[in-house]
């Protein structure tokens, strides 16, 4: 909440707070210069927030900064300048304008390169239009002045004498927090001026010092997760910390490489090494739970690299194989086709009672799925039919099993009994898109997923679900389906009308003017979540789609990602956000769209 900003204090006593520290907000003005480096670092904002003298206030910022001497509270200085322009900016006030004219001061030379940083990163908040026009190579530049003074302080530090709990612990783990604030500072205030983003994150990459390097991998990752850019450079340059000395670093590197997905492929090269060098990475040990794939590996095969293959089959036949190894066997496509018998195998071992069954099955039953092999139908049987009532997650590796057989068509046909017994279970949906995959038979799955259009379910179970098979069942099969789903594109979650109205569109073969067409408009803009859904069904239209062509062209121009504003962070969202790009694409490059 900040100084008197509240953080979770009722109303009330915040706005008394606030009364109360101005009317006493002359005592910060004595605190500015007060012996204790703390307090002054501290009095700069309060005196912003406080003082509601701003000519006081900005000729005391004016006197600070001559005669101040610490570093630290020089940096406090230029941000609470900052903090007073964007203040009084909005109105005009002619003392924002003399703020920001001290800001630009600070910015230029005879000033140290972190308070040079920290003045660039206020000006890029309040005045870019300030900013140099040679802006990533002029805060490089600084970045290393910074380093190499930093680092004759840590020579220092750590001379004769320096061997404390403290220095050690500094030479294991060390950190810049002030380097990181100066620059991720500078990144946010940059927003989408992506080219000068990726420009610094280049630049801080190729630092010589290693902390620089780290907080540009760290920072990356917002950017990434944000902003729809050729990030191909800085990319390579994160794969190239993997072979740093600092296991910190190379931490680093790995956690943001494993959440790139296809995008991590110019460090293929570098991941590939890494594994190929060091086996003990390729399997995870926790302290607790079971072990996992290596994040090094998992973020080849993630991208979709075939030389994870080979790695993979090693590890396959090792004597610990982690449970969620099949999980990036679809992300390889086809490459991943020579580890199918060691997969069928091993879930032919699976345990049909155990506690970690549904652990150890449904990975191994995606990426069965995905290799559509259909030697495995024994192996996929056995487990639909012998797990027990009881089982912890029995849902969940059924739908697994069934989702599998599906996948197989009619190569599955020895299934078809099971698939029909599953038809008055919670498994319903699935079954019933899997015995229309290997039957193509209408009457015993259409009642089921009417049925299922209005019981509640959620997720894979719902609505939804049914509402997406009915559509791509067609017209012929689901024509009676129409009033049902009709009813549904006027209720529910966003997801249920979105689905619903898909199916209407793909049964009728017309875009209705009146109920299809708004509800998809409107979800697209309100609920990004979606989008894939409908971009999906789009390309699945084919010419009949384009009415919502508009939509697809919009997306590819966006520079953002469609679920930036969506608040929290998704291990998936740039992989998903990848796949919506990739399906808009495909929809117009078909269509003569683009």
């Amino acid at each position: 909440g900040g100084l008197g900003g509240g953080g979770g204090v009722p109303d009330d006593l915040a706005v008394k707070v606030r009364a109360a520290l101005r009317a006493g907000a002359d005592v910060f003005v004595r605190l500015a210069g007060d012996a204790d480096v703390g307090v002054r670092r501290a009095a700069p904002e309060a005196l912003v927030r406080f003082l509601d003298r701003p000519a006081r206030v900005l000729a005391l910022f004016r006197e600070r900064i001559t005669v101040e001497r610490d570093d630290r509270v020089l940096l406090a200085l230029a941000e609470g300048l900052g903090l007073f322009a964007r203040r009084h900016l909005p109105a005009g006030d002619a003392h924002a304008a003399r703020a920001v004219d001290l800001l630009a001061a600070l910015s230029a030379p005879p000033h140290g390169p972190g308070l040079r940083l920290a003045a660039l990163g206020q000006l890029a908040q309040c005045a870019p239009e300030l900013l140099p026009a040679d802006l990533a190579p002029t805060v490089v530049r600084l970045l290393r002045d910074r380093s190499g003074q930093r680092g004759c302080e840590r020579l220092a530090q750590d001379g004769p004498g320096a061997d404390t709990l403290a220095g050690r612990l500094r030479r294991l783990r060390p950190s810049d927090e002030e380097g990181s604030r100066l620059l991720r500072t500078l990144h946010s205030a940059l927003g989408g001026r992506v080219a000068d983003r990726v420009a610094l994150l280049c630049g801080q990459l190729t630092s010589p010092d290693p902390l620089d390097r780290c907080n540009a991998v760290w920072m990356s990752a917002g950017l990434f997760r944000e902003w729809r850019a050729d990030v191909a450079e800085p990319v390579a340059l994160i794969g190239a910390q993997l072979g740093a000395e600092e296991g910190w670093l190379h931490d680093a590197a790995v956690a943001v490489l494993v959440e790139l997905f296809e995008l991590a492929l110019p460090a293929a090269d570098h991941l590939h090494a890494l594994v190929a060098c060091r086996p003990e990475l390729r399997v995870r040990h926790g302290e607790r739970g079971a072990p996992t794939l290596g994040g090094p590996l998992k973020a080849l095969a993630r991208a979709g690299d075939a030389r994870a293959t080979p790695v993979l089959a090693e590890v396959l036949a090792g004597p610990v194989v982690p449970h969620d190894l099949g999980l990036v066997i679809p992300h390889l496509g086809r490459a991943a086709a020579p580890l199918a018998p060691a997969l069928r195998r091993r879930l032919a071992r699976v345990p049909l009672d155990g506690p970690d069954t549904h652990e150890r099955a449904v990975p191994l039953l995606s990426a069965l799925t995905a290799l559509g092999d259909a030697e495995s139908v024994p192996s996929v049987l056995r487990l639909l039919r012998g797990i027990p009532d009881g089982l912890r997650l029995r849902d969940a590796v059924t739908g697994a099993a069934v989702r599998a057989l599906g996948a197989l068509g009619s190569a599955a046909h020895e299934a078809i009994p099971d698939l029909r017994g599953l038809l008055e279970t919670d498994c319903a949906v699935a079954a019933a898109d899997a015995l229309w995959s290997v039957t193509s038979e209408a009457g015993a799955v259409v009642p089921v997923l009417l049925r299922k259009l209005t019981d509640g379910g959620r997720g894979r179970y719902g609505p939804s679900a049914a509402a997406d098979v009915l559509g791509r069942l067609g017209p012929t099969a689901a024509r009676s389906a129409l009033p049902a789903l009709r009813r549904m594109t006027g209720s529910g979650e966003a997801s249920e009308r979105v689905a619903a109205a898909c199916a209407v569109w793909r049964i009728t073969g017309e875009p209705e003017q009146d109920q299809v067409l708004p509800v998809l408009r409107a979800a697209w803009a309100e609920h990004p979540h979606t989008r894939t859904t409908i971009a999906g069904c789009v390309a699945a239209l084919g010419p009949t789609g384009a009415p919502l062509h508009d939509l697809l062209r919009a997306e590819l121009t966006s520079p953002r990602r469609h679920r930036a504003d969506s608040g929290g962070c998704d291990s998936h969202d740039i992989h998903e956000d990848e796949g919506l790009l990739r399906v808009c694409r495909g929809a117009l490059a078909r269509e003569g769209g683009g």
